[in-house]
């Protein structure tokens, strides 16, 4: 007989609460003897939590999911949590060893030899293992990693004072390490991303309004990563940071690495338990019960893939459940449960997901668990015809955030020219996808497992295709952050997306009505390169051997003249440039640099000619492109100073604006009715500012929102307070904390923080007996007691979204100074002032 039935394998949050149930259960039964124990190698549980920041703030995230535990945990420091959980040990009489090691897990389900470090051998029936990824940190991978003040770890930021602190990640641990280094040392965080897309929502929170605030010693730089760290100079170390305008060194007292763990996968694999791959973070797969492939031994917590504390407790008392026979649903089942209700299945919620996640490859890549979460996150919308079974499906919805959307077939998804960032899978039936291509309009069906809306989420770009509910369509809608987060955490996923966008752009640029299967090889060929603003793509008299389209950002082309440059054109999202290398003129006439962040697909010379080989291939209209392209270049060729003012607006941001306001200094008159009117049309807060932004051949840009195609003030939103509509424009909504990061990530001051503006005396009282300071702003206006109350909101230009006239600025213009221009228009702007 079997030491125990269940031997339990570390005891963080997963192992400790599996123990709790497995004594609870035992009391239950009456039992004279333990039939578990708990193994911990360390000398008290929770060693991960134990090695936490002294005063850490501990979250219980999801905060949509209930706790299922015989173990205590609600936020709470650090201290208090491992003070409710060693209680746990003693007052429930939790079978625990502490100081035992684990070496070897030999045999099977119910005769399992377990080895411990002192060659002592204990026998049992199951093993669950809930050892976590402690001891395993990435590291940076870069020379002088070792070094001795880089470091993966940080127990107390109270230790450190009056230091230049680089802490690199963007994880919940690395905002929580950065945060408290902050309040004794420069800190400086680095995000290999462009959003902390990663961190738990009091984390986000948290280090957005610390790195806003100017009296903070917090610094962040995105899209950075440490290239090498040296020991020289007059601190410690020497660092240099790779950013998207360039490296920067710095010189700092230590640098500390939150990169996440990797499995232990030797003691793993040593045990016979597979992983699926052979990536550094890669999971062992488990079934809906936590069973690994080695029947008998289960996984829970971090092993598993799913490394919150909330999530990882329920899993432990799940598991040990199961072993004990009982089919408990999981602590998610009622809210997938209410999600799925609408959906033409007669099938258990388990039984749905493993369908879905099977049938569809893009979710093959995920582990389970995460799998169930992107669905609990994601908007899902099902069609039926018109009649009982939609009002049946209809009557399912509860109606809240995340209900289930119930359309009738035929529905429009989504119009040409609608802006939008969602990610859109086909789960089943099909979906409708019709584009215009040079006045011929291409229809295509999406079935089960194909996505659309690749292109806007990549390019900010607004939908070039009409996508409509085929018949019987259940489609999954993934926020547009979701989906970084699953894009940033799975290679796979990313390159999957990458694959479809760029055959889906050769299909719109050389054969329209090819099946998408039929360019996947030819896409396969092609490259994505990536540029930072102003990095140069090629020069002027370069041999060419590829061309290019636009995946993201914007390229500006120019040719040298007389001893200048002069702006010729730029190319934009779904744009292709460079193509005369591979028709029959190689040498470049032209520079091509990227205006802003710039993300290209490569075509080479094989891949293009398999595209103009085809049958279908719509070989006229590339000519004519490249016709129309040369000719804009000409035009602009002969009047260099055209490019002159064009470079003027493309240098001063213009290149990621897709709704502009210009200012015609000829016809201006100074009256600043502009203003009055933004301020009268919003509130008394004029959204721009006439006087201020940079003027060049008597065109001037005020400070107002550019709308850009990829909004900084959008980015790292806690509440996701800023939006975009469906015509484009961004704009604030009330659920704004007032927090300051849209501020401090505008480039263009085009947002600020404001008080509610106090009510004036109306227009009549103003003109007949002057009270009030008339229409407009009033300046240097004190805020009343409510306005202070309810605190400073966010205030930007919303292009007058909601008027039915456009925007007041150009309205009240007496002159038509004032225009609202999309960039499409700013040659024609240009051309039209030098004639």
């Amino acid at each position: 007989m079997a030491d125990f039935h269940i031997v339990i394998i570390g005891a963080g949050p997963a192992g400790l609460s599996a123990a709790a149930r497995a004594q609870a259960l035992d009391k239950k039964n009456d039992v004279a003897a333990p039939t578990y124990v708990l193994l911990e190698g360390f000398d008290a549980v929770a060693k991960t939590i134990q090695r936490y920041q002294k005063g850490k703030k501990v979250m219980a995230e999801p905060g949509f999911l209930d706790l299922r535990s015989d173990v205590q945990f609600e936020e709470g420091k650090r201290e208090e949590i491992l003070g409710w959980w060693t209680g746990s040990v003693e007052d429930q009489g939790i079978n625990i060893r502490y100081g035992t090691e684990v070496v070897a897990i030999d045999g099977e389900k119910g005769h399992f030899t377990l080895t411990l470090g002192n060659n002592e051998t204990l026998s049992a029936e199951n093993v669950v293992l809930g050892i976590g990824l402690e001891g395993n940190p990435r590291t940076l991978g870069v020379s002088g990693d070792r070094l001795p003040r880089v470091e993966y770890n940080l127990e107390d930021p109270d230790a450190f004072q009056d230091e230049t602190i680089i802490v690199v990640g963007a994880g919940d641990s690395a905002i929580e390490n950065a945060l408290a280094l902050a309040a004794n040392n420069h800190t400086i965080i680095l995000n290999r991303r462009d959003e902390f897309s990663r961190a738990k929502q009091g984390n986000l929170n948290a280090i957005l309004k610390a790195i806003s605030d100017p009296s903070t010693t917090l610094d962040c730089y995105y899209s950075s990563s440490i290239s090498i760290v040296t020991e020289e100079g007059d601190k410690p170390l020497h660092a240099v940071i790779k950013t998207d305008s360039g490296e920067v060194p710095v010189a700092c007292d230590r640098i500390i690495a939150r990169l996440g763990a990797v499995p232990p996968r030797r003691f793993v694999e040593s045990t016979g338990i597979v992983f699926p791959n052979s990536r550094q973070d890669a999971v062992p797969e488990l079934n809906s019960r936590y069973e690994s492939n080695v029947p008998g031994i289960y996984i829970v917590g971090s092993l598993a893939g799913y490394p919150l504390i909330k999530q990882a407790m329920n899993q432990g008392y799940d598991v040990v459940e199961f072993i004990h026979g009982n089919m408990v649903k999981p602590a998610d089942y009622p809210l997938l449960e209410v999600k799925l209700a609408p959906l033409p299945y007669e099938r258990e919620v388990d039984d749905l997901l493993a369908r879905f996640q099977q049938l569809i490859p893009m979710f093959r890549q995920l582990n389970g668990l995460s799998f169930r979460e992107l669905v609990i996150e994601s908007r899902l919308t099902c069609s039926y015809q018109s009649g009982p079974l939609l009002q049946e499906a209809a009557a399912k919805t509860d109606g809240g955030d995340r209900s289930t959307k119930v359309v009738a077939d035929g529905s429009v998804i989504y119009q040409p020219g609608e802006f939008g960032t969602s990610f859109y899978i086909v789960l089943d039936g099909e979906v409708q996808i019709e584009a215009d291509y040079q006045g011929q309009v291409i229809k295509s069906k999406l079935e089960r497992g194909q996505f659309f809306g690749e292109s806007s989420l990549l390019s900010g770009r607004p939908h070039d295709e009409r996508a409509v509910c085929g018949v019987n369509c259940v489609l999954a809608e993934i926020p547009r952050r979701t989906m970084l987060k699953m894009m940033n955490s799975n290679e796979e996923v990313r390159a999957g997306i990458d694959r479809v966008f760029v055959a889906r752009a050769l299909q719109r640029n050389f054969a329209p009505s090819a099946a998408l299967r039929e360019l996947l090889p030819i896409a396969d060929e092609v490259d994505t390169l990536h540029f930072d603003a102003g990095e140069s793509l090629y020069q002027q008299n370069d041999e060419g051997d590829c061309m290019y389209i636009v995946r993201s950002g914007a390229v500006s082309i120019s040719r040298l003249e007389h001893g200048k440059n002069a702006l010729v054109a730029e190319m934009r999202a779904g744009k292709m440039f460079g193509q005369m290398a591979l028709m029959g003129d190689n040498v470049r006439h032209e520079s091509a640099m990227a205006s802003v962040a710039l993300s290209v697909a490569c075509i080479k010379s094989d891949a293009f000619i398999k595209l103009v080989a085809r049958g279908d291939a719509r070989i006229a209209d590339l000519q004519r492109g490249v016709s129309d392209q040369l000719l804009n270049k000409a035009r602009m060729g002969v009047q260099p100073e055209a490019g002159g003012v064009y470079n003027y607006l493309l240098d001063n941001g213009l290149g990621e604006a897709t709704n502009v306001l210009i200012i015609d200094e000829r016809l201006c008159v100074g009256c600043d009715n502009c203003e009055k009117a933004c301020a009268e049309t919003h509130g008394g807060i004029s959204r721009l500012s006439r006087k201020q932004g940079p003027t060049l051949a008597e065109l001037h840009i005020p400070i107002s929102c550019r709308h850009c195609e990829q909004p900084h003030c959008m980015k790292d939103c806690p509440p996701n307070a800023l939006q975009r509509s469906e015509s484009g424009e961004v704009f604030v909504t009330d659920t704004c904390i007032g927090c300051g990061n849209c501020e401090s990530n505008c480039p263009y001051d085009a947002i600020k923080l404001s008080y509610d503006a106090p009510k004036k005396s109306g227009l009549l009282s103003w003109l007949l007996f002057g009270r009030g300071g008339g229409p407009g702003e009033e300046a240097n206006y004190k805020a009343d007691a409510k306005a202070q109350e309810k605190g400073k909101k966010a205030t930007k230009c919303d292009a007058c979204m909601s008027q039915r006239g456009g925007p007041a600025c150009v309205r009240s213009c007496p002159t038509g100074a004032a225009q609202r221009l999309a960039p499409d228009q700013f040659i024609s702007l240009v051309e039209g002032r030098l004639q």
